[in-house]
C-alpha cells in the first residue's frame, strides 16, 4: 500500500476500529450470510414483526453487527417496546451507528446502519424510554448476540 492509499484507522471511544471497510471486504463478509440476512443487511429489508429470534432475549451481553462483528447494542439498553422488533434506547457506542434520512414508503424515518460495514440494522424513533427518549428498532437478523464475557470476533479484521 502506498502512502497515498493508506487509510488512517478510526477508533471509537470504546476502542473498536470503525474504519469503513472496502466494498471488496463487504462482499467477502456477505458470502457468510443466509439469503434472508443478506436481504436485510445489504438490501435494507425487514423481518416480520414478532418473529425475530432476539426479540425476547433477556440474557446479559452484547449485540453485534452480523456482517462485521462491530458491537452495536448492550443488553442493558434493551427494553420491551411491544413493536415486534428488538428495541434499545441507546447504542453500545454512539459512533458505531450511522443514521440516515429514509423517505421510503411515503414517510420520513431515520435508518440505522453499522458505521463500519454500512449494514442496515433498522430505524430509530424519538418515542423511547428515558434516559434518551430514543427507540432503536432493530432486525434480529442484523444482529448476533454474545453473552457477557464472551469474545466478539471482529470479522472485518479477519480479512486483513
Amino acid at each position: 500500500m502506498t502512502p497515498e492509499t493508506k487509510i488512517d484507522k478510526q477508533i471509537s471511544e470504546s476502542g473498536y476500529d470503525i474504519t469503513p471497510i472496502s466494498d471488496e471486504a463487504r462482499e467477502v463478509l456477505a458470502r457468510r450470510l443466509t439469503g434472508e440476512e443478506a436481504d436485510i443487511l445489504l438490501n435494507h429489508g425487514t423481518e416480520a414483526p414478532f418473529c425475530g429470534s432476539l426479540l425476547d432475549n433477556k440474557e446479559a451481553g452484547v449485540y453485534a453487527c452480523r456482517l462485521c462483528g462491530l458491537p452495536l447494542f448492550s443488553s442493558g439498553s434493551k427494553f420491551p417496546s411491544g413493536t415486534g422488533w428488538a428495541s434499545f434506547y441507546e447504542p453500545f457506542d454512539k459512533r458505531h451507528i450511522r443514521e440516515l434520512r429514509d423517505t421510503k414508503y411515503g414517510m420520513v424515518r431515520t435508518e440505522t446502519r453499522c458505521a463500519r460495514c454500512d449494514g442496515h440494522q433498522g430505524h430509530v424513533f424519538p418515542d423511547g424510554p428515558p434516559p434518551t427518549g430514543q427507540r432503536y428498532c432493530i432486525n434480529s437478523l442484523s444482529l448476533e448476540f454474545f453473552p457477557a464475557g464472551e469474545n466478539i470476533p471482529q470479522k472485518a479484521e479477519e480479512l486483513s
